[in-house]
């Protein structure tokens, strides 16, 4: 006997096109969506807002 509908577990979404995730990609679909998912971080589209940290080393560069 199965469990009710409702109480299954859900097999997880891809983050970018919300297709079923295979084990092989995981948590993607397929190697096209982990490959989208690369290119958005290279590029900065993830990036939270915030005030800019300046380095703490940038301006010690001649201190004797």
């Amino acid at each position: 006997m199965s469990p009710p509908p409702e109480t299954r577990p859900q097999k997880p979404a891809c983050p970018i096109c919300r297709k079923p995730a295979t084990p092989q990609f995981r948590p993607f679909c397929s190697s096209r969506c982990a490959n989208v998912d690369l290119q958005r971080w290279l590029s900065g589209n993830y990036v939270l807002p915030g005030d800019e940290v300046e380095d703490p080393g940038a301006g010690a560069e001649d201190e004797s």
